[in-house]
Order: structure tokens, then sequence, then C-alpha cells
């Protein structure tokens, strides 16, 4: 579906989730996903192992981590890396830049922090919060995007992506109707 939608990049969850991807799935999907979308791997504080694991399968996917993993953990996997920072709505600017600052290399994925979840919330932040951020380094931008708001979030930040789950579903499930208007959208405003 996302590649029918042209979407660049899509995503599986390997992190203890109910929508966590299962072994053979993931084996399936590796012996047919063309290079003309790009895999990414969203683990929550893994081990060396399961991130290595996967790479074999997906030698060129991008690595999401989600968790409290440290700079020299996401270090260890360079430009591939992406950092997921959580975004609380009294976040202080200061504070936020010198936590995206522990990642130099990582493509930093900002995303809202709501109840301690490490993301797929569904709830957007105040984006106005990370535009100097977004300016200076490669960000992607989550939490609570859709068709709707997305190409706000994209003329507003100018982010390197945009990344959305709840937003493309009905009843918690992927809809192809929504995640080809999501995908529409995001490319338009790209492209203004």
């Amino acid at each position: 579906m996302a590649i029918e939608a042209g979407a660049d990049a899509f995503g599986m969850i390997f992190a203890p989730s109910p929508r966590r991807i299962a072994w053979e799935a993931a084996i399936e999907i590796a012996h047919r996903v063309p290079t003309s979308i790009e895999p990414v791997a969203v683990f929550v504080d893994p081990s060396n192992e399961a991130v290595d694991a996967m790479r074999v399968l997906f030698p060129h996917a991008r690595i999401q981590f989600s968790g409290n993993e440290a700079p020299e953990f996401v270090a260890a996997y360079g430009e591939r890396a992406i950092k997921a920072i959580h975004v609380a709505p009294d976040e202080d600017p200061a504070r936020l830049g010198a936590r995206c600052d522990r990642h130099p290399r990582a493509t930093i994925l900002f995303d809202a922090r709501h109840n301690g979840l490490a993301g797929g919330t569904g709830i957007a932040f105040a984006w106005e919060l990370v535009t100097r951020i977004a300016a200076a380094r490669r960000v992607v931008m989550a939490g609570g995007l859709s068709a709707e708001n997305v190409t706000a979030c994209v003329s507003s930040v100018r982010p390197y992506g945009v990344d959305v789950r709840s937003g493309i579903e009905t009843d918690g499930r992927k809809d192809g109707e929504k995640m080809r208007a999501f995908v529409r959208a995001a490319h338009e405003a790209d492209e203004a």
C-alpha cells in the first residue's frame, strides 16, 4: 500500500508493541521490498544483536531509536540512525536543542511526549519549538499528522521527512485512501 501511494519510506516496529512485526512477516517483506522505498526499523532500547539481526534482512534500512538509547549506541549506526526525541507541551527550547546535540550524526525524529509513551500517540505538539533545529539539521516530524495538517507542518518546519501512523488509519488499520491523501499532501507541500 505504501509503495502504491508513492511513499518514500515505510516503517516496521521491532519493539514490544501490539504493532510489532512478526519475524516471519519481516522476512517476507525483505524478499520483496523494492529499492524504490526505504525501510525504517523502529526499536525501543534494543540490544545490538536485535538491531544486527534486522540489518541482515534489511541492510540499507534506517534505524529509528525511540527509547532511552545512549548517544554512543545511536552513534554506532552512523547516518542510518534516527533518534526519536519526545517533545513535552512545556518543553524548554534550549533543553530540547541540547538533547538533539547529543546525537550529532543521527536524523532527529520529533514526536509528542504523552503519558510516557515511546511514540505513536496521534498527538501533535507545538511545531514552532523545533523550527530552529530543523533549519540546521535533518529532522523528521511525527505526532498527530494527517492529510489535513501535514501541509501546514511541512510549510512551517521544512523537515527532511514526515512520519505518520494513526493519521492514515481507520479503526486501527491502514487505510489506502488516507495513505494516498497523506503522501499526496506531503509531496505537494514539499514542492511548494
